[in-house]
This record gives C-alpha cells, structure tokens and sequence, in this order.
C-alpha cells in the first residue's frame, strides 16, 4: 500500500486535517500511526459517500474524491452506515478482524475528537460500537534455559555490541526503535533514557548485567569516529538501523540453534516482559518499564500467571483428599 504523501492529505477535507494535526502535535503520536488514521478515514469517506449517491458516476472507488466531506455530511452518518461499511470490508475487501478493528479505532477516535475535544458535534453515533471479536494469542517468548542459550552463543567481530543488544533486550524490554535510537548521552551510572513511542521519554534501569555488557562494548566504541551520538553503529560508523538489528538477531538465533522463523527482535522484548512478571515483577511496574500507555497492552503477558494458579491449586491441604466409598 502506497504511503499518504503531503500532496494526498492536501486533498483532504479540513476537519481531517485538522484531525490528523491533533493527534501528530497535541497527542504526540507517532507519523506512522497518523498516516493509518489518514488511510483508515479516506476509505471510510469514500465508502459513505458512495453508500449516499455522492460519489461521481463511474468513478472507481480509490478515485472517488472526499475532499468536499464536511460536518453536515459527517453528522447524517449513522451507526447502520458504520455496520454497512464493516460488512463492506469483510465481503468485498477480505479484511481481517485485526485490520477492521484498526479501522473502527480511527472511526471512535475521529467522532470523540468532533464531540468531545472540538464539541462540533452534539451526538455521537458510534459510541457504543464494538469491535470485531479478535483471537487471542499467546504471545512467543524464549524460555530462561533459551536465553541463556542464545546469549553464550555470540560471537564474530561484533561481538561486544551484538551481546550488548542482546542483553539489552532481554533484560530491558526495549523496542527495536528505541534500541537503534539510543545515545551515549542517554547512558547514565545505572540507567539508560529511552524515547519510546509518541516521543514519550522513559528512564530504564539497569541490571548488572546490562552495565557490564554497555562498559564491555564501549571499550570498543571509543575507536569510532563518525556519528558519535549513536550508542550502537556499524562497521561502517554510521548508527545501527532497525533492519540491521532484525538481521543480527536472526543470525544469532541461528547461530543458538534456534528456530529463527519463530522469533525475531520484538519477541526478545516479549521474553523480557515474560520472565519479568515469572518472577514477581508486578503488571503496573511493567507496564512502566515497557512504555505502554494502556495497562491492557500489557496484560497480555499474564498468562504466565496459569503456571502459579495450576501450582496454587496443587497447593491445597485438600489437594490429595479422596472420598471414601464405602463410607
């Protein structure tokens, strides 16, 4: 799908454009974020107006124009329209639970910032629409042993970093993006400064571990003389891309005796989180230590918690009583 360049959200209508604008500079979300509710709101504007008679005759659907989508059009929308246009996606476009959900959000989103933040709008049609049902999947994580393994497996002449990032992931919880992003300015005795999503700076702690591993690789990183703000750089001193951590993770996989296809970076920082909560991390410190903004995100990684539950239940005085028959 073609990226929403400058030229296409000109042709938007303005209370998009406006919309976009508060979300990119008041709640801070990230460009790419802002570019799916763009893509997510044109679809929908076209199906509407294509549902109403308002679209130009003949026109194929990508080319039905929406920029004269104005408030009074916005607010003859009615929750049926909404249901039309999620069948819409499920019959004509194939479209996923997940896709549709992503796609209801941006929906939710546009009408409470028209009726609550704006107060354009009086009612709000789609407050009380759900989302598709979505599966719920446990997320892949390594187990301790495979950790450990993957750890005492690396080597090459990266070395130092590799391990370093490694260590990182699996004790930090970070994101790949915050990972490549990271400064020696953001080092301090025991913690790092992480700019997470949205531009939202967190501070992490450090382990032991994760000290020694940053003191192992700076002894190394002294020697580099291009782009001395990036904590991790290349062969070629320029700051590490997240493609070339994707890369390295794999090959150390493979190099651990790993399944590769199965894991990548964002599983280490699932593993983190993982091992974290099995060992008594509380949910709310993790929900720090990981940057998520809703508590939600990261309940997911509570399914740790069966194990405890089954060993609780094994537990019981009453564990092993039997009932005697012949009684």
């Amino acid at each position: 799908m073609m990226k929403p360049n400058i030229a296409s959200r000109s042709e938007s209508p303005e209370i998009l454009r406006d919309f976009l604008a508060y979300h990119e500079t008041i709640k801070g979300h990230s460009k790419k974020t802002v570019d799916e509710y763009f893509l997510d709101l044109r679809t929908f504007f076209r199906f509407i107006k294509l549902q109403k008679a308002l679209a130009p005759p003949g026109a194929e659907f990508n080319e039905i124009p929406f920029k004269d989508v104005d408030l009074a059009m916005i607010s003859s929308i009615k929750l049926s329209d909404v249901y039309d246009f999620l069948t819409y996606l499920t019959r004509e476009r194939g479209l996923s639970a997940t896709s549709r959900a992503r796609k209801i959000a941006a929906i939710r989103s546009f009408y409470k910032y028209l009726t609550v933040k704006t107060k354009q709008l009086e009612n709000n049609p789609v407050i009380d629409l759900d989302p598709p049902k979505l599966k719920k999947t446990l997320p892949r994580y390594l187990t301790l042993d495979e950790s450990r393994q993957l750890l005492s497996s690396v080597s090459g002449k990266n070395q130092a970093r590799d391990y370093c990032i490694l260590t990182l992931f699996l004790n930090c919880g970070m994101r790949v993006s915050e990972l490549a992003g990271l400064n020696l300015g953001d080092i301090r005795a025991d913690s790092l400064r992480v700019l997470g999503k949205g531009g939202k700076e967190r501070v992490i702690f450090l382990n032991d571990a994760c000290v020694a591993a940053i003191n192992d690789y700076l002894q190394i990183r002294k020697t580099v003389e291009k782009d001395n703000r990036a904590l991790f750089v290349t062969a070629k001193h320029s700051r590490i891309e997240r493609s070339t951590v994707h890369r390295l993770v794999k090959k150390h996989m493979l190099a651990a005796g790993l399944d590769a296809t199965k894991y990548s970076s964002h599983k280490l920082r699932h593993t983190a989180a993982t091992l974290m909560l099995k060992n008594g991390v509380d949910i709310r410190t993790l929900q720090e230590l990981l940057g998520h903004e809703n508590l939600n995100t990261t309940q997911i990684y509570t399914h740790v918690e069966s194990e405890a539950l089954r060993d609780a239940a094994q537990r019981s005085p009453l564990s092993d009583f039997k009932k005697d028959e012949n009684a």
